[in-house]
């Protein structure tokens, strides 16, 4: 005798709850949209208002400030590349989403990676949730973000957001319960609140593993971003997006190129100012 095992409605319940969300909140949607495309547009208008030439300069100037003449000549090179295959405004649309959702998530994920350092509650809690937002498929990301927003780069912010967020609070945690035990102590000696021993203390001590934590939130925003082309968002992904839609592989590899230059820069401009923290 066969036994028909009802199937759940997994996926009902959860457009019904997407349903709910964007009716009852559709108010607060709106207004996060209009105030993010906002600060989309100003950052966007101002790095766009710099002659390409001047900020060549001044991103070869930190280079070479942070981490020396090598470093300054490959972001010259780099830059100077994308400046030539006539990817200038996409790489500024793309860096103006990064930054923005790096920004957005580290001031959302630091507050919860101290919490979960300080908490065994909280820790036990938060992190099967970042196991979950670690290995769901980028993708998915995208289908809450519409119903939300619309199509657009605040939709690609707000999953880029939700996809890179958590190495920060797991960075964040583990460089705060990694600090030795025996400065703990000495500090309680000393009398420091719990509030005193965060800020002097056990902050400063794990900077280096929390701005490792940034530096991974920046490669997955950036990552991210050239996936949210999918839904709209403008940059470097939409060439990469075109050029498959158009079949032209060529400028689908130019694009791809202009993201890796742009990988590599942040990638190293935040590894060397964490080696800087560190030696100060």
């Amino acid at each position: 005798m066969d036994f028909d095992i009802p199937r759940i409605p997994l996926g009902n319940w959860i457009e019904s709850g997407l349903d709910f969300l964007t009716t009852e909140f559709s108010g607060v949607t709106r207004a996060i949209s209009r105030g993010t495309q906002s600060g989309i547009n100003l950052l966007n208008d101002g790095l766009m208002w710099l002659p390409e030439w001047a900020l060549i300069a001044l991103v070869v100037l930190l280079c070479w400030k942070l981490s020396g003449r090598r470093l300054a000549i490959g972001g010259l090179a780099g830059l100077a590349l994308i400046w030539n295959l006539g990817l200038w405004n996409p790489m500024i649309q793309t860096l103006t989403l990064v930054v923005i959702a790096t920004l957005v998530a580290i001031v959302i994920a630091l507050p919860l990676g101290i919490l979960a350092a300080v908490s065994d509650r909280f820790y036990r809690v938060i992190m099967p949730v970042l196991d979950f937002m670690q290995t769901m498929p980028a993708f998915v990301y995208l289908i809450p973000a519409i119903p939300f927003f619309g199509i657009g780069s605040v939709s690609g912010i707000f999953a880029t957001v939700i996809f890179s967020m958590p190495p920060a609070i797991r960075f964040t945690t583990l460089g705060i319960r990694q600090v030795p035990k025996d400065l703990i102590e000495a500090a309680d000696a000393y009398g420091s609140t719990r509030s005193q021993k965060l800020i002097k203390v056990q902050l400063p001590l794990s900077l280096p593993t929390l701005m490792g934590g940034i530096n991974q939130t920046i490669m997955l925003a950036l990552s991210m971003v050239v996936i949210a082309a999918m839904i709209g968002a403008n940059g470097l992904g939409s060439e990469v997006w075109r050029a498959i839609q158009r079949l032209r592989p060529g400028e689908g590899f130019e694009a791809g190129i202009a993201v890796v230059i742009m990988a590599m820069l942040l990638d190293r401009l935040t590894q060397s100012l964490s080696g800087s923290k560190k030696t100060k």
